[in-house]
């Protein structure tokens, strides 16, 4: 079965969340008889086709970007041959312009929407977008929310309750690069064997701006991995309170990535809004055995991390209750690493790739199935 995946932005040019959900999409489903491909924009769309890992990648030339939108003209044309020649069309959303494609190629395949966020920040584009996007989530065959905590709280999802499924992200931990002792020994000689860790984009809902209040008069080592829009704002941030514990090393490698991964004491993830749907960093945290500490928005956070259990999950915007939960995990190390044991069998029981790959076959066959009927 040949499933084409649509998404503004992906790999190798772009590395997020997103873009780390339809990679595992793709290679999980390979085991299960599912061909999976990716057609994306890029602003340097040349060559146009390229393979990552064992899918081939078709790119479209990025004309214009607006409110976090990507726009181009030619993406129509290469969408039809290649949606003609799949079974079934995997949006993932939200991105408008996708609406528009769909809407415009006439498309009348069976079709299943991985639903990533709600439209949290642009409120003004939400409500001139809001008629297009409930057709077009309502012409959906299937649509897929990543936790149960986020279908119950989502104001969108409560209208298409009838055919939303919950199927958790999954990761590959054999996908991931097992780190030399080189690369281990450089990063512990560099910080220790104790430290906080955060990964991730810095964008505006990442809440990075709380984590650098919560480490006021605190000493405690706090490394921060990845780059982005508000990077600068937050150095200047983390300058002017003097928190010379706190270390940005900006955008890493996967094998150095991995090598905090298994050296840090906890991840710390204080994303405040509702943009953070699940949180693919926090995952990966789970996954290595590391406690977590997170903040309760109502969405898929509070479904990798449990609170007591896997980690603490502490009121949103909430610096004092966030240095609060990183003195319990540091003047509590066998609890610290209780906890962290717990999260990695929550992540094999839960959140591994090949079960994300066996549940999403799954529904593109029963949608396939559907549409055969009908």
């Amino acid at each position: 079965m040949r499933v084409l995946h649509f998404f503004k932005t992906y790999m190798p040019e772009s590395v997020g969340g997103i873009e780390q959900v339809i990679y595992q999409l793709c290679q999980s489903g390979i085991t299960h008889g599912i061909h999976g491909e990716v057609l994306t924009l890029s602003a340097n769309p040349l060559p146009r086709e390229v393979m990552v890992a064992d899918h081939k990648v078709h790119r479209a030339k990025l004309d214009i970007q607006l409110a976090s939108t990507g726009f181009s003209y030619s993406v129509l044309k290469r969408f039809r041959v290649l949606a003609a020649q799949a079974d079934v069309i995997n949006y993932h959303f939200p991105w408008p312009f996708m609406d528009l494609v769909h809407f415009t190629a006439r498309m009348h395949k069976p079709t299943v929407v991985t639903y990533h966020s709600d439209i949290v920040r642009q409120k003004n584009l939400l409500r001139l977008y809001s008629p297009l996007m409930h057709r077009f989530l309502g012409q959906a065959d299937r649509i897929v929310a990543a936790s149960p905590n986020y279908l119950a709280t989502s104001q969108v999802l409560k209208h298409f309750r009838n055919k939303t499924v919950v199927v958790p992200y999954g990761l590959d931990k054999s996908s991931y690069p097992v780190p030399t002792d080189t690369c281990v020994e450089g990063w512990r000689q560099r910080f220790g064997d104790r430290f906080f860790l955060f990964v991730g984009v810095m964008r505006y809902y990442k809440g990075l701006h709380i984590l650098l209040e919560a480490a006021q008069g605190t000493g405690y080592p706090i490394v921060i991995v990845g780059a982005g829009p508000l990077e600068q704002e937050l150095r200047e941030q983390a300058a002017a309170l003097g928190l010379d514990h706190v270390h940005f090393v900006g955008r890493l490698g996967e094998e150095d990535k991995v090598a905090l991964l298994q050296l840090c004491t906890a991840i710390l993830f204080p994303s405040h809004l509702r943009s953070e749907a699940f949180g693919i960093s926090l995952l990966e945290g789970a996954m290595y055995g590391k406690p977590m500490i997170s903040s309760e928005i109502g969405t898929g956070t509070s479904y990798i991390n449990i609170h007591n259990e896997t980690g603490l999950v502490v009121p949103p915007s909430d610096p004092l209750a966030f240095r609060a939960a990183m003195r319990t995990l540091w003047d509590n190390p066998l609890q610290a690493l209780a906890m962290g044991q717990k999260a990695a069998l929550r992540y094999e029981q839960l959140f591994t790739a090949e079960q994300m790959g066996r549940q999403m076959a799954q529904i593109y066959r029963e949608v396939v199935a559907a549409k055969s009927a009908r």
